[in-house]
């Protein structure tokens, strides 16, 4: 049996670009929404020409397997993208060069999404997930965050891709951040993953879980690079913060799930 099989009762809503449009339709919702389109070679041409990096995705995927980012340079274009637990990069002098070699990686449908240049703790760069859980009749909780601090000179935060996971605590302390400037920051997440919950539950009923993976950029905006509605992972905080690790599990229980994995 598949441990990572999701065998329990919380739907999940399918799709990065699906996900994108519902949070993007809401007006509250719409500013922490980076612009994310279909791929296609006018759309990869469209976005690089837009923005200083974007990224290209597969529409459904985990653990940053087959994550590409694509920055526009003098000579071209230059790509980074990540096979398995391995990342390489190359340079190509023309858009089409570029959409050719990305379809020949592509192994499923795939977005493209502006890029964030994300702030950073020690160097490297972090998003923070947020765990919303409900029980069955009640009202989304927020039950807890872990950080995700990307491995050297990768170009995803995931843990599976060589990443660490910090608390939140841990975070503030590395990034001399005041007690208020953490509580505000943490509100502002808070607020921001019960809209979300709220604005895709309404989309799709019988949902229960959401792993929302927010960012702040450089200059201390926040954004929503992603939420994860099918089997969002909270087992790195068995160890890190057991507190909040059996809140998120006793929630996970209600519902019928019994793996953090």
């Amino acid at each position: 049996m598949n441990p990572l099989a999701k065998n329990y009762a919380s739907r999940n809503i399918r799709g990065k670009l699906r996900v994108c449009d519902y949070m993007r339709a809401d007006s509250k919702l719409r500013e922490y929404v980076p612009r994310t389109v279909a791929f296609n070679r006018a759309n990869l041409e469209m976005m690089t020409d837009r923005y200083s990096a974007v990224y290209v995705k597969p529409d459904v995927g985990s653990q940053g397997i087959g994550v590409c980012r694509v920055r526009k340079t003098e000579a071209g274009y230059e790509l980074k993208t990540v096979e398995g637990k391995k990342q390489w990069k190359a340079a190509y002098e023309t858009i089409e060069a570029l959409y050719n070699r990305i379809v020949k990686l592509r192994r499923s449908k795939l977005i493209v999404q502006q890029g964030i240049g994300l702030d950073r703790v020690k160097g490297r760069p972090y998003d923070i997930r947020a765990m919303v859980q409900r029980k069955p009749g009640k009202s989304w909780e927020c039950t807890g965050y872990m950080v995700k601090v990307g491995g050297a000179n990768k170009i995803v935060t995931n843990y599976y891709q060589g990443g660490a996971i910090y608390t939140l605590r841990r975070l503030e302390k590395e990034r001399g951040l005041s007690s208020g400037e953490g509580k505000a920051r943490k509100r502002m997440m808070t607020e921001v993953a019960l809209r979300i919950a709220s604005t895709l539950s309404a989309r799709r009923s019988g949902m229960h879980e959401m792993g929302i993976d927010f960012a702040f950029d450089g200059a201390g905006r926040l954004w929503v690079l992603e939420v994860n509605s099918n089997h969002p992972q909270f087992h790195p905080l068995k160890q890190l913060a057991p507190k909040m690790y059996y809140k998120m599990q006793e929630f996970a229980e209600s519902y019928g799930r019994y793996s953090a994995k």
